[in-house]
């Protein structure tokens, strides 16, 4: 087997890390997510504020406009209705069907990372008709979904209160973990 060139491994680790970071905010998003009862999806903590239902609409949303057929057409499909994706949901009966979609979304994009190769990242991809590389529209998205996962994970605490557990290391529990992993890496 070849040994990749540099930019082939620069690329290759590009992609590993872009999909690390997505399966990371998508992993954070979903544990905030599992501790709130449907009703709660709905709860607005303020008005002008957005439900957990309506983040997770407008991810969706988000997810399959940009990364469907991503290398071969505008980022922003003509068939995605962004301000709909911020109406509230009118009962809870509509959070289970906005759970599967939200699978199906972020199978788009795991999908598409399976396809891309380091050659693509420098290509040029259109977003509402401006171009970015491939590498600018990516990086993008991951700022993007970290920026909404937070708000996820901030409306589940303020849900959960003191009974939200940590979704990182534990107030006060620093020492702790960094000796554990010390001891993990002279094991």
């Amino acid at each position: 087997m070849p040994t990749p060139s540099a930019p082939d491994a620069v690329g290759v680790a590009l992609l590993a890390s872009f999909r690390h970071s997505f399966q990371m905010y998508k992993n954070l998003a979903d544990r905030a997510l599992a501790q709130l009862s449907e009703a709660e999806w709905l709860h607005r903590p303020a008005p002008g504020s957005n439900s957990a239902a309506v983040i997770v609409q407008h991810m969706a949303g988000n997810l399959r406009s940009r990364f469907t057929d991503f290398l071969t057409s505008d980022g922003e499909k003509p068939s995605r209705r962004r301000d709909q994706e911020f109406e509230e949901p009118a009962t809870v009966a509509a959070i289970a069907p906005l759970q599967e979609e939200w699978k199906a979304a972020w199978r788009v994009l795991f999908e598409l990372l399976d396809t891309l190769q380091p050659a693509d990242l420098l290509s040029t991809v259109t977003i509402r008709g401006e171009a970015h590389t491939v590498l600018a529209a990516v990086q993008r998205q991951v700022a993007h979904y970290a920026y909404h996962s937070g708000q996820l994970v901030q409306l589940a605490k303020q849900l959960r209160g003191e009974a939200f557990p940590s979704l990182s290391i534990p107030r006060g529990q620093s020492e702790q973990f960094n000796q554990q992993m010390a001891q993990k890496t002279t094991s």
